[in-house]
């Protein structure tokens, strides 16, 4: 077993602007107008980003260990939310998504049962598909 940390911090700014970094990278994730200033993707949409790149990077893995000549892969993410319930208005659903539609196109030389069963692999495989899937514990320590 091979563990690796991954760690991020984040600070608070202006109305809900946050500060997110992570290794030498620095992000701003922050809400739409009128709500934000619209400084940067909100954080579920990071989130989405996050959940297309682990995809893209396990497709590239995949590939390269089945020798597929992967020539284009695509991802689309699609996720409706309850903003009434973010926003303290409701307590009718939960406040994450409610599904995620994940659209691949896989241009490969390879037969569409063939995709499909690459689909299924790279789903397996994805760190943060696992952790949309299943539970994971969190703690949270106030200083």
């Amino acid at each position: 077993m091979t563990m690796k940390k991954v760690e991020v911090s984040g600070k608070l700014n202006n109305r809900y602007e946050v500060q997110v970094s992570a290794r030498e990278f620095t992000f701003v994730t922050d809400q739409g107008k009128p709500m934000g200033n619209n400084a940067g993707p909100s954080p579920v949409e990071y989130l989405l980003f996050g959940f297309a790149g682990c995809l893209g990077t396990v497709a590239r893995m995949v590939a390269l260990e089945k020798k597929i000549d992967l020539n284009a892969f695509t991802v689309k993410i699609e996720g409706e939310l309850d903003v009434d319930v973010f926003m303290g208005k409701s307590k009718e659903n939960r406040p994450g998504f409610l599904g995620l539609k994940v659209i691949l196109d896989i241009d490969a030389p390879i037969s569409h049962e063939e995709k499909v069963a690459m689909m299924h692999e790279i789903d397996a495989r994805c760190p943060i598909s696992d952790n949309l899937l299943n539970p994971t514990p969190i703690e949270f320590i106030v200083n």
